[in-house]
C-alpha cells in the first residue's frame, strides 16, 4: 500500500461508562476505497464520525494528510460527508447546494459555475435540474446532488455513511456502479460504512469488519471472502459452511480429521488456513458455490453424503440446503430448467481440497 493519506492508532471512544471503540488501528491510502462493515453497534459509525471530526476520541493518535487531527474542527479537516439522511439545504436549488462549500470558501463566481457544470455531467444530472428544489426530486437524483455537493471541492478524503440505504434496490445497484465510477475517475480516498455486504464486496479495494468497537480484519473482499480470519467474518459475509475437524500441524500444511466429509487425503497446505491456526479442534470452512452435486458415476477429492431438506430458487442461481449427519450443508448452484435434485433426494457433494479453507473452532 502506498502512503496513508489516513493513519489511526490505537483509537478509543467513551460513551459515558460505554467503551463503543477499543483500540482501533487502520490505515487508508491516497485513493483508496475502504468499506467499514459490522453488526449494529460495532463501532463503525463512531469511527467515521471521529474521522470527520464530528467526534473526538477518548483516546489514539489520528492523522490525515500527516498532519494530527487532535483539536482540528470538522470544518477543518481535508474531508467531506455525505450522511444517510443527505441533508440537503430545503431552501436552496440544486445548483445552490453544490455549490454551497465553494461558496463559503469564496471562490470566483466563475470558478463555482465550472465546478458545478463539472459535477453535474459527473453525477450524470440534467442541467434543467439546477433550479429545482430538493423536494422536486427522486431519492436517486438527492443522492446525486449530495454527491457532488460533498465532492465539487475535491476534497482528498470522502467519508459516506450509508447514504445508499434508503433506495429501492434497483437503484441502489445504478448509483453502486455511478459511485464506483467516481472513486476511479476523482483520485479522492472514500471511507464507506454500510450494512449492504454485497455492496461492500463490489466498491471497496479493502474491507474493514467490526465487532464491538475492534477490528477483527481487514482486507481484499476476495481475502475477506475466502480467508476470513476466524468464524465470525466467515458467516458475517456471506452463506457457508464450518464443518467441525481435528487440526493436526504436519510440515508446511495441515492434517484433517472430519467426520462430515470423506477424502482420501486429509490434508491442506498453508495457504488455506488462518494465521492464527493451532493444533486441536477447529473448522473446515466450504463456501456453497464451490459444491456441487455429484452424479453416481462422479468422483471428487472430497465428498459429503446427505439428503435434500430444502431448495429456493433465486433467480439465475437454486439454493440448497442438504442435511448430513445432523449438520445442514448448504450450496449454491447456477440455475437450470431441470433441477439436479428435489427436496428428500439423498446426494452426494463434492468439491477439491483446495477448496476448504481450516481456522480455528
Amino acid at each position: 500500500m502506498s502512503d496513508p493519506i489516513i493513519e489511526a492508532r490505537g483509537i478509543q471512544k467513551y460513551y459515558g461508562d460505554y467503551h463503543a471503540l477499543k483500540q482501533v488501528s487502520l490505515s487508508v491510502a491516497a485513493g483508496e476505497f475502504l468499506a467499514l462493515v459490522g453488526p449494529s453497534g460495532c463501532g463503525k459509525t463512531s469511527l467515521l464520525k471521529i474521522l470527520a471530526g464530528f467526534e473526538a476520541p477518548s483516546g489514539g493518535t489520528l492523522t490525515i494528510q500527516g498532519q494530527d487531527m487532535a483539536g482540528v474542527p470538522a470544518a477543518g479537516r481535508p474531508t467531506r460527508m455525505v450522511f444517510q439522511k443527505l441533508a440537503l439545504f430545503p431552501h436552496k436549488t440544486v445548483a445552490e447546494n453544490i455549490a454551497f462549500p465553494l461558496t463559503v470558501a469564496r471562490r470566483p463566481a466563475d470558478a463555482i459555475r465550472a465546478a458545478v457544470t463539472e459535477m453535474l455531467e459527473m453525477m450524470h444530472l440534467k442541467e434543467a435540474y439546477l433550479h429545482r428544489y430538493p423536494h422536486e426530486l427522486s431519492g436517486g437524483e438527492q443522492q446525486r446532488v449530495a454527491l457532488a455537493r460533498a465532492m465539487v471541492s475535491k476534497p482528498p478524503v470522502l467519508l459516506l455513511d450509508e447514504p445508499m440505504s434508503a433506495l429501492d434496490a434497483r437503484l441502489k445497484k445504478s448509483l453502486q456502479a455511478e459511485l464506483k465510477h467516481l472513486h476511479r475517475n476523482v483520485g479522492t480516498s472514500f471511507v464507506h460504512v454500510t450494512h449492504d455486504l454485497e455492496e461492500a464486496m463490489m466498491l471497496a479495494d479493502r474491507i474493514c469488519v467490526m465487532r464491538a468497537g475492534e477490528v477483527v480484519q481487514i482486507g481484499s473482499p476476495h481475502d475477506i471472502y475466502y480467508r476470513p480470519a476466524e468464524a465470525f467474518v466467515a458467516g458475517f459475509i456471506g452463506d457457508t459452511n464450518l464443518l467441525p475437524a481435528q487440526l493436526t500441524r504436519e510440515g508446511e500444511g495441515w492434517r484433517f480429521d472430519c467426520p462430515l466429509l470423506k477424502t482420501e487425503r486429509p490434508f491442506i497446505g498453508p495457504d488455506q488456513a488462518a494465521a492464527n491456526l493451532s493444533d486441536g479442534p477447529g473448522l473446515l470452512m466450504i463456501r456453497p458455490e464451490l459444491l456441487r452435486i455429484l452424479s453416481p458415476a462422479d468422483a471428487a477429492e472430497c465428498v459429503i453424503e446427505g439428503v435434500v431438506s430444502e431448495h429456493f430458487v433465486r433467480g439465475g442461481s437454486v439454493q440448497y440446503r442438504v442435511q448430513a449427519k445432523g449438520a445442514v450443508i448448504v450450496l449454491d448452484l447456477p440455475g437450470t430448467m431441470v433441477l439436479p435434485a428435489r427436496n428428500g433426494d439423498p446426494v452426494r457433494l463434492g468439491c477439491a481440497r483446495s477448496d476448504l479453507f481450516a481456522m480455528r473452532g
